[in-house]
C-alpha cells in the first residue's frame, strides 16, 4: 500500500505540530504548543473540550520508569488522565510504596486514572482457571479503586493462543457478565478489549456480540486503533457502537506493514502512519462519544528517547487528530 499526497501531506502537518510541542518541553516557544490544540474550527474545539487526554505508561516504558515518575511526567506534559499498568502499581507496593500515597501523588498532579491496565484469566474455558481469574480480577479491581481508579481493561488473556482454542461467544457473554459483577461489587468498570493478535475476540464484532451477551447494565467496550487494524476489523463498524459504551478509546497509528507481520512495537503517534484517525474520531464522536482518548505505544525506539518528550509529543498527537476531525 503506497501512501497518498494526502497522507503524506497529512504526516507533515502532523509532524510539524508535535515537533512544536518537543520544543515547549525543553522550553521553547510555549506559547505556540497552545495553538496546537486551537487552531481547529470552533466546531473541532468543542469536541477537543468535551474529551479528555490520558497517557497509558507503556507509551513511555512504563515498565522501566518508577511509577512515581510517570505521574509526573503526565502532569508536565499536561495530560488530563493516566492509565496505569498492574504490575507497575505492585512493583512499586512491593518496593515499599503505599496506595494512599499513589493516590494523593496522583491528585496532586490534577490527574485523574481512568482506566488501568490487567490479565485476569476471566474468559478461558477450565472452569478453576477462571474462578482464580476472577478472584485476581477482584484484587486488581480493589488496587484500582484505592487510587482512585474507575475502570480495568479485560482483554481475553488466557485465551490467545491457537491451542487456546474458540470459545463459544454466549459463553463468553456469561462470563463477561460475571467479571463485570465482581466489577459491580468492587466499584470498578470492566472494559471489554480488542485484541486483534487473539485467537478469540481479535474482532470488534466478536466483542460487540460479547458484550451485547452479557446483558448487563453496565457492558462496554475498549476499542483500539492497532488492535482494530490487526483483526481484521473494518473502521466503519464503529458506526454500529453507541458512543455511550465507549468509556476509553486506545488511540495510535500503524505504518504500511501487512496485518499478519505488524506487532505491537510497530506503533506510532497518531498521524504518523496511515491509519484514518481522523475519520475514526469523527465516526465515534458523531455516536456520542466524549470520553477518554489514551495514547497506548510500545515503540522501542520512543522508549529510547527522554519520556518526557514522548509524552508531549503523544498528546500533541492526539489533541491534532481530534482538531482534524470532521
Amino acid at each position: 500500500m503506497l501512501p497518498t499526497n494526502d497522507t503524506v501531506s497529512r504526516r507533515q502537518f502532523h509532524q510539524t505540530a508535535i515537533a512544536t510541542a518537543s520544543a515547549a518541553v525543553i522550553g521553547v516557544a510555549s506559547s505556540q504548543t497552545v495553538s496546537i490544540a486551537t487552531a481547529a474550527p470552533t466546531t473541532n474545539l468543542v469536541r477537543t473540550n468535551k474529551v479528555k487526554f490520558c497517557l497509558n505508561t507503556s507509551t513511555i516504558h512504563g515498565e522501566v520508569v518508577p511509577i512515581v515518575e510517570q505521574v509526573a511526567i503526565a502532569k508536565k506534559a499536561g495530560y488530563d488522565a493516566i492509565e496505569f499498568w498492574l504490575r507497575d502499581i505492585n512493583k512499586y507496593t512491593s518496593e515499599g510504596g503505599t496506595l494512599p500515597d499513589l493516590k494523593k501523588r496522583i491528585v496532586d498532579a490534577g490527574l485523574t486514572v481512568e482506566s488501568s491496565i490487567a490479565f485476569a484469566n476471566w474468559i478461558v474455558d477450565d472452569e478453576e482457571v477462571r474462578k482464580k481469574g476472577l478472584e485476581q480480577a477482584r484484587k486488581d479491581m480493589d488496587t484500582v479503586t484505592a487510587i482512585g481508579g474507575i475502570r480495568i481493561a479485560a482483554p481475553p488473556a488466557g485465551a490467545t493462543k491457537k491451542e487456546d482454542g474458540a470459545i463459544n461467544l454466549d459463553q463468553a457473554g456469561e462470563r463477561y457478565r460475571a467479571l463485570l459483577e465482581v466489577g459491580k461489587a468492587a466499584g470498578c468498570i470492566a472494559q471489554l478489549e480488542v485484541w486483534g493478535f487473539s485467537k478469540n475476540l481479535s474482532k470488534l464484532s466478536e466483542v460487540l456480540y460479547v458484550a451485547a451477551a452479557a446483558q448487563h447494565p453496565d457492558a462496554c467496550v475498549l476499542p483500539d486503533i492497532y488492535h482494530l487494524y490487526k483483526g481484521g476489523s473494518s473502521f466503519h463498524d464503529l458506526n454500529l457502537l453507541s458512543g455511550r459504551r465507549i468509556h476509553v478509546f486506545h488511540m495510535n497509528d500503524y505504518p504500511d506493514i501487512s496485518k499478519d507481520k505488524i506487532s505491537d512495537a510497530d506503533r506510532v503517534y497518531p498521524g504518523d502512519g496511515i491509519a484514518p484517525v481522523s475519520k475514526i474520531l469523527s465516526t465515534v464522536f458523531d455516536s456520542g462519544f466524549d470520553g477518554v482518548l489514551s495514547i497506548e505505544l510500545f515503540n522501542k525506539t520512543y522508549w529510547q528517547q527522554d519520556p518526557n518528550l514522548v509524552a508531549a509529543k503523544g498528546l500533541a498527537s492526539m489533541k491534532l487528530a481530534v482538531s482534524q476531525a470532521k
